[in-house]
């Protein structure tokens, strides 16, 4: 009778063992296969659908440094990028929405205007960054205009045009674009067809001659930084004419776009009075291409509050933001929502700060960080960075 209650005792264990081994191998394949889905082997953004949402793909270095290398990307995410060792977007509904639309855009039409709002820190602009690169890849001309906050808010340098009476430039600023423009469109540049359509006279011994390669005209720019700001709003026209003509496809991006109308910039004039961003020389080559008299182009832009850096705003929706002026100026166009991350977009952040050795996992650590976030991509970054 002993021996027989001894050895149900030894089953019995056996059974609870194999039990337990057969739950815990279980549940590790179930978390390798959870940490497995949030990054895809699809790098090409040319050719990422809904199937890849809320999964990460790796920026190929070589497009990164044509693309972002004088701005584009968040300060704060390209420090994340270098300690990561690699650069990786997230692909979410807002770009997949856009790049979806440019994919059946009629381009013989005007062009198309497409504004990305969204509460700060929700990710417009790596939204804009995803769609930027998926144009890159399909050879679109890129006038991208990283941050303008900066232009109107912290210019480097301001003087008053000597082309426009009345006008302040931002020379400075103006040649550092020119040499993002050039950096982002090398490939392009080279093609004999993108020439200027018309003589260009700095002075009585330079010229820049019609039938010009276009990037003798950004040259010009950079080297002559006195004509920088003139030279980026003729690039600007001269784009604009290339396009409608079918010379070149057109992708123009503002990220900020609501400063060109909010009045009270810091720039300023000789006598120190605040100048309106529609005084600055290079609002007008901007506001010219985010019209849709032309076509062969596509415009997408982001409205921030950050943007304008004015307390106590009570919207992020477009119409506030943009106010009666901007809002005329854009009207109509497609309002593209980017909101904070869902469960599934928290998650697929949170496996891949584990995978990268960003945090150690706890018990509870998806719920807790979702609830101190609000779910928020730049509050869950700050969260998870080192003290």
């Amino acid at each position: 009778m002993l021996k027989s209650v001894e050895t149900i005792f030894k089953r019995t264990i056996s059974h609870k063992k194999t039990r337990v081994f057969l739950l815990s191998t279980a549940a590790q394949t179930k978390n390798e296969e959870r940490l497995s889905s949030f990054r895809t082997t699809e790098n090409d953004p040319v050719k990422h659908t809904t199937d890849h949402l809320s999964q990460f793909y790796k920026v190929d270095e070589k497009d990164k440094k044509s693309l972002f290398l004088y701005g584009g990307l968040p300060k704060s995410f390209q420090l994340q990028a270098k300690t990561f060792n690699e650069t990786c977007l997230m692909i979410r509904q807002p770009a997949i929405d856009i790049i979806n639309c440019i994919k059946s855009i009629d381009f013989s039409k005007p062009a198309v205007r497409f504004v990305l709002y969204g509460e700060m820190g929700s990710g417009k602009s790596l939204s804009l960054a995803h769609v930027i690169h998926y144009c890159f890849r399909n050879n679109f001309l890129i006038v991208h205009v990283p941050w303008l906050g900066n232009w109107m808010r912290r210019c480097q340098e301001y003087s008053n045009s000597e082309t426009k009476e009345g006008f302040v430039d931002l020379n400075i600023d103006a040649a550092a674009w020119l040499l993002h423009f050039k950096t982002q469109n090398t490939h392009l540049l080279s093609n004999p067809d993108i020439k200027t359509s018309e003589d260009h006279v700095w002075s009585k011994r330079e010229v820049t001659p019609a039938g010009s390669p276009l990037s003798e005209l950004v040259e010009h720019g950079i080297n002559r930084v006195k004509y920088a700001s003139t030279c980026a709003v003729i690039l600007c026209d001269e784009i604009k004419k290339l396009s409608t003509q079918g010379v070149c496809k057109t992708l123009v991006t503002v990220d900020g776009y609501n400063a060109f109308f909010y009045p009270n910039t810091r720039v300023y004039t000789e006598k120190k009075e605040v100048v309106h961003p529609h005084k600055v020389t290079l609002t007008e080559g901007f506001l010219n291409l985010s019209k849709f008299d032309w076509n062969n182009g596509v415009v997408v832009l982001t409205v921030d509050e950050i943007a304008i850096a004015e307390k106590d705003q009570i919207s992020h929706l477009p119409k506030y933001l943009l106010g009666k002026d901007g809002f005329a100026h854009l009207d109509p166009f497609v309002p593209i929502s980017v909101p904070n991350y869902s469960k599934k977009e928290l998650l697929s952040c949170l496996d891949y700060y584990r995978e990268r050795k960003w945090v150690r996992p706890f018990e509870g650590q998806d719920e807790e960080l979702s609830f101190v976030s609000g779910n928020n991509p730049y509050k869950l970054m700050n969260i998870c960075a080192p003290l």
